[in-house]
This record gives C-alpha cells, structure tokens and sequence, in this order.
C-alpha cells in the first residue's frame, strides 16, 4: 500500500506543478501516470512541439517544459506510479480514499487530484480489416524515438500537423518518407505544407495525394501496402506506416467513480477549490469543466494551486496556513535543501 498526502491521477503539466504547490505546503504527492514517463501530452506526443503561452516563457519546447517542471519539484520527493491507469476508487468511513490501478496497486489518501488532462487517449486507426496484426509490428500510431525510424522506409498517413511535422523531422532520419493524405489539401500549419513540397521537389519526400492506404500485408512484420489512388491501386514496399489521425480522448475507469460528468469532463466547484461532488476528490486542468473553462495549462496551473490550499484545511483542519511568497520564505524542499530569497527582496517587503 503506497500512502501518501495527495494521490495525483495524472502526470501531466498540471499534475506536476500540484507536486510544487502541495510541497510549499509541506504536503507529500504521489502520482499515477498510464504513460511509461511523467509529461502526459506533452511528453508523449509532441515533445518538441514549441508552446507560447506559459508566463515568462516566450517559447518553450513541450519536452522542456517537463523537464523544467521536474526539477522544480525534485526537492519535494514524489513518488510515482508509471505504466498503470487509475482503475477504481473506494471511500473509507473515515473519508480516506484508496485508488487501485489495472495492475493491482493501491494507493491510500485523504485526499484525491484528477489532473487527467484530455483522460486517456485511444488512436484513430484506419478501417483496415488486419491492421491490428501488424501493431508494433511495423505499424505504429505515435512516434516516441524517432531513432527507429534511422535507414527506414517510413509511410505516413493524415493531413494534419503530426503528419507533416514528423514527414518534415523524419526526412534527415529515414533512408525514404512517403506521405499520405485523402485530400489535396492539408489541414496543418502553412509553413508546414510549404516545408513539406519544398522537401518533395528536393526529392526528400514522396508525397502521394489523393490517396489513402487500404490494405497492409507481411510474413510476420509489415512488409507492404495497398494504396488507392483514384481508380488505381498499387502496392507499395515500405518497413513502417504510422497512420497520424489524431486521438480520440476517454475519461476511461474515472467516468465510473460517481463523479458528476458532462461532455466526457468532470464538473467542478470553480467557485472556490475545483472539488468535485464527491468531497476530498478534484479534478483540476483539462479534464474538468465548469462556466467559462479554458483548457490552457496556465489555467492548470492556477487549479491546482487553489486545490492544494483546500488539500490542506481538508488534512489539517485543526491548521492554520499563512501563505508566504517564495520570494520571501524561498522553497524548502523535504531534502533538506533551501533555496532563499534574496535579502534585498525580504528587505523591501518588510
């Protein structure tokens, strides 16, 4: 049984700065993730993808904003439980939660943080009849390392930005790219459309429009596939084909834990602390809802600080927290490390 303060469900952006906010109130964090690495989204599936709207930060790579994230809250020792989803929930007669995962692991706390992002996230696959003997197999619905692709014959298929971006990235890694699309046009950034014709009159990329693959076929692994064009199909050689059609998002287990859900979110109390209707259990980021949501991660952000203040009364009620700013008390992390704050600062404050 893993016991903690605050069992986060959800690794993600959000769920990584409640490890900050909980910290500074000297609370312990836990956080249980599907994914094999802390990041959700942005680590998963567009790590390099550059994001402009989180404060102080002009531009800043997805994948580095985890990064950064992660050693903000290194001095205050999550634990982490990767690779296994949040599967059921159970509410103790003295208000305590225990969340067991699909793999069997419990986890015990007063208090519950649903920061799911999106919840969990399924690939559009084509309706190709044997597609599915061929996962992992050749074929693949994400590009995690590009490394895999090196001295490949790559075919990627869809019309938006992943298909173009990973058809541009993968140009300089992949001994050939074909890309794919049903239509003419594309529904990806301009440059991006741009990028890709500049490369395909270089002879970088073979760019095959209108078409879609209908068929895959292979003794054992992906060896071919079938492409219709118009009246025409044609058979083609290729060692991978990862189809970028985007992902359809699922709250999953959590939609059956008694929570209030409207659209596949979870309504909130935004009035005061994003609690949901089940006391001692929020949800706060993506995968919650309330008037005038947006889905930002600064939003995120400004969740789960106000969630981890209503996090302490809940686990301290005979408490009282006085909120002093960092640049005033500086960060003590459960190391026993201590980042001050400048004395010119406390000065003028005081």
């Amino acid at each position: 049984m893993i016991k903690t303060d605050i069992l986060i469900i959800g690794a993600g952006p959000t769920g990584l700065f409640t490890v900050f906010e909980a910290g500074l109130l000297k609370l312990k964090c836990h956080l249980i993730d599907a994914l094999t690495q802390p990041g959700g989204q942005c680590a998963e599936i567009y790590p390099k993808k550059p994001i402009y709207d989180i404060p102080g930060f002009p531009e800043v790579l997805a994948g580095s904003l985890v990064d950064n994230l992660m050693e903000q809250i290194k001095p205050f020792e999550p634990g982490f439980t990767l690779g296994e989803r949040a599967d059921s929930i159970e509410k103790l007669e003295d208000g305590t939660f225990i969340v067991t995962t699909n793999k069997g692991t419990k986890h015990h706390a007063p208090v519950v943080a649903i920061a799911g992002g999106l919840g969990s996230f399924e690939p559009r696959k084509p309706p190709i009849p044997n597609i599915r003997d061929f996962e992992d197999k050749g074929v693949a619905y994400m590009i995690k390392d590009p490394e895999v692709y090196r001295n490949k014959d790559v075919v990627i298929a869809g019309g938006g930005d992943s298909a173009l971006d990973w058809s541009i990235f993968l140009a300089d890694v992949a001994s050939k790219v074909t890309l794919i699309h049903r239509r003419n046009e594309f529904r990806g950034a301009l440059d991006s459309v741009e990028k890709v014709k500049e490369l395909k009159d270089l002879g970088k990329i073979n760019l095959i429009t209108p078409a879609e693959v209908i068929g895959v076929g292979g003794k054992g692994t992906l060896e071919l596939l079938t492409i219709q064009q118009g009246e025409e199909t044609l058979d083609i050689k290729t060692d991978a084909f990862i189809p970028l059609f985007g992902l359809s998002p699922k709250l999953g287990p959590i939609a059956n834990w008694g929570l209030e859900i409207e659209k596949n979110a979870i309504k909130v109390d935004n009035t005061l602390d994003y609690q949901t209707n089940v006391p001692g259990i929020y949800a706060i980021g993506d995968v919650n809802t309330y008037p005038g949501k947006l889905k930002l991660i600064l939003c995120g952000f400004h969740e789960a600080t106000l969630m981890c203040q209503s996090a302490y009364a809940r686990i301290h009620p005979d408490k009282r927290y006085v909120m002093k700013y960092t640049t005033v008390g500086g960060v003590e992390g459960f190391d026993g490390s201590k980042k001050e704050a400048p004395k010119a600062v406390v000065k003028a404050i005081d």
